[in-house]
């Protein structure tokens, strides 16, 4: 056999050998014995697998990839038939998750993606060595360190530009108007991945938070937000297209609008006790209204943070019904820089609810893509808030009110896919100067019309009419992006969003709904102090 092909079966091989070993742990703390007997079993199929891999090796009509059959096979394939989450990471891919989690890496600090075939700089992280240097939103990459860019894919490029702090890499750019490649020589340094990724008063005393996912900076960063707002009036949340992350920082953010020692999470599994996590601060009295707005992406630490605060009834849960995922995944590091993600635990809500999606009998593509827009409450768990409303397990958390996202026509379609606002905005800031004054007139719009002709991008006047608000709304955002960096970008599409519009709205039902539950609680507690004195 090959040295990879005996590299790779051997991680296999130790693989199934640290999961018999967690099977025998797992009974020796439980007294179940037929995980015992279980172990056994995993020894025979060891020799099973081996002799089929050795024929497959040996015999098969194309050479074998052995990574490819055991990282992308076997491995995934073993822990894919215990449940959609278990997951197994080979050296990069376990990299990218530890930088993730980390909420850091070391770069040039922008976002890269592919135009046109080309590899082009969709903008650069404020106060980043990208941004400094005065590299643009629209700068195509045509070479990274004398290597020319052309037929590469963005992630080979974004591997090139990572790099060891102190690091130098040379970038060789294209830009429109400019003649001549434009030649940077740009230092690598740690470039955070914030998780709070915008937050802003949307309105005098209303905040607006949104948050990406919850890595190993998210309540340190949550906790700057609110200190940056002040003394607040009513908060919007925003956890749309939150995937979760780790566990403790989803606890951190639900503890900052909870009450100290009320119930954010348990969870337990066959190896594990309950282990339950409670607010340790609370939000020291401020119970200003809050609205937090999920949709089904929104995921496993997200849910947390949304089920607790609509269990404890603190504040009113708006969009569509999230993902459902109510397991717990511990990470194991293996050798060979591989680690392996294994389910360990289940964990509920404060009132007692599993929201775990059923993925029995589904394919992985069903499980993650295909879902009812509103899913039946029909045979679902039934528990009860602080104050006795009804909420519902399994099939994610399901929100007090309903909003369905907006759906985009086929020309707003159009224009998205053709980026037509992206190419706008890149050539308006070269020809004109913008300041945070600005806003799309009648003569923007037409620059910006002449701009779809020239590229032979078709639309009606209809289209022009019937999409008036959101072409406005989508220029000026794409416009500050150049102008002023990805953060004021992302406040201009937030004040226009429809679903945060309509969580403005909200703010009064969340601060009823948080009212009557404090005074049927005080009832609740007033008679039960009464009965319990008689």
């Amino acid at each position: 056999m090959a040295r990879s092909s005996r590299r790779s079966l051997f991680l296999v091989v130790f693989f199934l050998l640290a999961c018999g070993f967690l099977g025998i742990l797992f009974a020796q703390r439980t007294g179940d014995q037929s995980s015992i007997t279980g172990d056994s079993d995993v020894k025979d199929s060891l020799k099973e697998f081996t002799d089929v891999y050795s024929i497959v090796e040996q015999n098969y009509a194309e050479p074998v990839n052995a990574d490819k059959a055991i990282y992308d096979g076997a491995i995934p394939g073993m822990l894919h038939a215990l449940d959609p989450h278990s997951n197994f990471f080979d050296p990069k891919s376990y990299a990218l998750m530890r930088e993730d989690q980390r909420g850091k890496y070391y770069g040039v600090g922008m976002t890269v993606g592919p135009r046109n075939n080309k590899v082009i700089v969709i903008f650069p992280f404020d106060g980043t060595p990208a941004y400094k240097a005065g590299i643009h939103p629209g700068d195509v990459i045509i070479a990274v360190d004398g290597k020319s860019t052309e037929n590469m894919s963005t992630t080979d490029v974004a591997d090139m530009l990572k790099g060891p702090k102190g690091t130098t890499v040379h970038i060789s750019i294209s830009r429109e108007g400019v003649e001549k490649p434009m030649e940077f020589t740009l230092v690598r340094d740690e470039i955070p991945r914030y998780s709070v990724d915008v937050h802003f008063l949307i309105r005098p005393g209303i905040g607006y938070l949104h948050i990406s996912g919850f890595n190993e900076t998210t309540d340190e960063e949550v906790t700057k937000a609110l200190d940056d707002f002040g003394d607040l009036k009513g908060l919007i949340l925003d956890l749309r297209g939150n995937p979760g992350g780790l566990l403790s920082e989803g606890v951190g953010v639900a503890d900052k609008f909870l009450k100290k020692g009320q119930l954010i999470v348990s969870h337990h599994g066959r190896a594990s006790a309950e282990k339950r996590y409670v607010a340790q601060h609370g939000n020291g009295g401020k119970d200003y209204p809050l609205v937090v707005l999920v949709n089904r992406l929104t995921a496993s630490a997200a849910e947390i943070v949304s089920g607790a605060i609509q269990d404890h009834d603190r504040g009113l849960i708006a969009g569509e019904v999230t993902f459902g995922k109510g397991l717990v995944q511990t990470v194991y590091p293996l050798s060979e820089n591989t680690g392996l993600a294994l389910t360990t635990a289940h964990y509920y809500t404060p009132s007692g609810r599993l929201i775990q999606r059923d993925y029995s009998n589904i394919s992985l593509y069903d499980y993650y893509y295909s879902r009812d827009d509103v899913p039946s409450t029909a045979n679902r768990e039934v528990k009860l808030t602080d104050s006795g409303r009804m909420v519902y397990g399994g099939g994610g958390i399901t929100p007090d009110v309903m909003i369905s996202p907006i759906k985009t026509n086929h020309f707003q379609d159009t224009l998205l896919q053709h980026y037509a606002f992206f190419n706008f905005a890149k050539r308006y800031v070269v020809d004109y100067h913008v300041t945070k004054s600005f806003e799309v007139d009648e003569a923007v719009l037409q620059d910006f019309r002449k701009s779809l002709d020239e590229a032979n991008i078709p639309y009606t006047q209809a289209d022009w009419v019937d999409n008036s608000d959101w072409l406005k709304s989508n220029i000026k955002a794409e416009i500050f992006v150049d102008a002023f960096g990805e953060d004021e970008g992302m406040k201009i599409r937030a004040e226009s969003d429809p679903e945060i519009v309509k969580a403005l709205d909200l703010l009064p039902q969340a601060k009823a709904l948080a009212d009557n539950a404090k005074r049927i609680i005080a009832e609740h507690n007033s008679t039960a102090a009464f009965n319990a004195n008689r």
